[in-house]
C-alpha cells in the first residue's frame, strides 16, 4: 500500500512551527483534566469548614425492590391525652393581721351550746331493784314533746354527796322515832367513799354533822339525838320549807351531782317561803336530787278513819304534806317512800341507796337552744328494737312492771348567767 503523496508545494520553513502548536495542544489536555478533577476536592474541604449545626441530607434514593423510599412525607404524630386531673386551688390569701388598738385589752369570744344530763333509774316496781342491761337504743328522750338525740350514754355507779335533813321537833314522840330509825337505815347502806351530812330542823335549822366520810361519826350524832328523844324538844312547829331552801343553797358550793335525803312530816308551820316559791327553787336545782322519807306513815295507819272533824282534818293535813313531799322528789328525779312500819325502814333505805349509785346517765344537746330562762319539761320512755313499749318479764314468762325514776324537767340558762 503506498503511503500518501504530500504536496510538493507546502512550504518546509512552516514545519517547526506546526510541530510545536501540537505539542502545546496535547499538553493542555492532561492539565484541563487534572483541573476538573481537583475542583471537587476544594468542595469538600469548603463543605467541611462549615458549622456542624447543619446536618447534610441523605441522599434519596429508590431501592430496586420497589419498598418505601428514605422519604416517608409528613409525620403525623399521636395527639397526647388532655390531663383529666382539676388544676390545684390556689394557694389561700395570709391571714390579716389585726392589731388592737393602743390600751385596749385582748378579747376573746367563747360560745357555749347547751347541754342538758339527765340520771334515769330504771326500779321494777314490786322489789325497787335497779334493772341492768339496758342498752341506749332503748331510751327515748322527749323535751317539751320534741324528740331529742341523745349523744351520751353510761351507767354510773360512783360515790355519793348526800345530806340528812330531818325533822326534830316536839309535834310528837313517835315522829321523832321514826326519823332516828330511818336514818339510822340509810346511815348502815353508806361506804367508806361517800361523804354525808346531817341536818336537823324545827323552827329553826341544827347542824349536827358537816360533810364528812366517817360514818362513826354520823351514827353518833344519830345517837346523842337518841339520848334526847325522850326529852321535849324545843319547837313544836317545823318550817321545812325554809330548811329545804337553806339546804339547796349549802349544796350549791358543792360541785357535782348531789342528794337530799328529806325525812319529815312534809307539814309547814310558818315558813317564809310559801309553797309556789319552794317549788321554784326546787326547779333550779339542776344538779341536786330530792329523795323523801314521810314520818306520819305509823301515825296515819293508827288513826286511819277515825271520826270526827278534827280527826278528817288530821288525815287531810297529812295528805298535802305527802303530795308536798312527793312533788319535790318529782321534780328532781327521786323517790318518795311513806313506810307504817318500822320493819319497811332498810329496804326503803337500800332502795334509795341502789337508786342513787345505780343509774343510766344520758347526754344530749336540745333541739331548743334558746337560754331564756324557761321551763322545759323532760320524759323519758323505754322501748324495744322495734320502737314499741319495752316490756320485762321473770324467769316464770311473767310480766313485771317497773317505773322510770327521772327529773320531770330542768329551767334553761339566762343569757346573762
Amino acid at each position: 500500500m503506498s503511503k500518501p503523496h504530500l504536496s510538493a508545494k507546502f512550504p518546509r520553513r512552516f514545519l517547526p512551527g506546526v510541530l510545536f502548536l501540537a505539542g502545546l495542544v496535547l499538553a493542555s489536555v492532561p492539565l484541563g483534566r487534572a483541573r476538573g478533577q481537583s475542583q471537587p476536592t476544594n468542595q469538600q474541604n469548603q463543605q467541611s469548614q462549615q458549622p456542624a449545626a447543619q446536618p447534610q441530607q441523605p441522599e434519596q434514593s429508590t431501592p430496586e425492590a420497589g419498598g418505601p423510599s428514605g422519604d416517608n412525607g409528613v409525620i403525623a404524630l399521636p395527639k397526647k391525652k388532655e390531663s383529666t386531673e382539676e388544676p390545684p386551688a390556689p394557694a389561700a390569701p395570709p391571714e390579716p393581721k389585726f392589731k388592737n388598738p393602743d390600751n385596749f385589752p385582748t378579747t376573746s369570744l367563747r360560745v357555749e351550746v347547751p347541754e342538758v344530763t339527765v340520771d334515769v333509774g330504771v326500779l321494777l316496781e314490786k322489789t325497787h331493784q335497779f334493772v341492768p342491761g339496758l342498752r341506749p337504743d332503748n331510751f327515748r328522750v322527749y323535751e317539751d314533746g320534741v324528740l331529742q338525740h341523745v349523744e351520751g350514754f353510761r351507767r354510773t355507779e360512783a360515790p355519793i354527796t348526800v345530806l340528812l335533813l330531818c325533822e326534830y321537833a316536839s309535834r310528837g314522840f313517835w315522829f321523832r322515832v321514826q326519823m332516828l330509825n330511818a336514818a339510822w337505815a340509810f346511815t348502815q347502806q353508806l361506804r367508806p367513799q361517800d361523804y354525808v351530812a346531817m341536818m336537823t330542823f324545827d323552827l329553826n335549822t341544827h347542824i349536827v354533822s358537816d360533810f364528812t366520810q366517817d360514818k362513826q361519826q354520823i351514827i353518833g350524832g344519830i345517837n346523842e339525838l337518841g339520848n334526847e328523844v325522850w326529852m321535849p324538844a324545843a319547837f313544836q312547829e317545823t318550817d321545812v320549807f325554809d330548811a329545804l331552801n337553806e339546804s339547796l343553797d349549802r349544796l350549791s358550793r358543792i360541785q357535782g351531782q348531789k342528794y337530799i335525803v328529806l325525812i319529815a312530816t312534809g307539814i309547814d308551820s310558818m315558813s317564809k317561803l310559801t309553797l309556789d316559791q319552794i317549788l321554784k327553787r326546787v326547779k333550779e336545782s339542776r344538779d341536786t336530787s330530792i329523795f323523801t322519807v314521810s314520818t306520819d306513815g305509823f301515825f296515819e295507819a293508827m288513826t286511819e278513819g277515825s271520826g270526827g272533824m278534827m280527826g278528817g282534818m288530821r288525815d287531810m293535813t297529812f295528805l298535802q304534806a305527802d303530795n308536798q313531799m312527793k312533788t319535790f322528789s318529782d321534780l328532781t328525779g327521786g323517790m318518795h317512800f311513806a313506810p307504817r312500819f318500822v320493819g319497811e325502814m332498810p329496804d326503803d333505805m337500800k332502795a334509795i341507796n341502789e337508786n342513787i349509785r345505780a343509774k343510766y346517765e344520758l347526754v344530749y344537746h336540745p333541739t331548743n337552744s334558746k337560754q331564756d330562762g324557761t321551763w322545759r319539761k323532760i320524759r323519758v320512755e323505754l322501748v324495744d328494737a322495734e320502737g314499741n313499749p319495752l316490756r320485762m318479764q321473770d324467769e316464770k314468762k311473767k310480766p313485771l312492771k317497773y317505773q322510770i325514776v327521772a327529773r320531770d324537767g330542768y329551767r334553761a340558762r339566762q343569757e346573762v348567767e
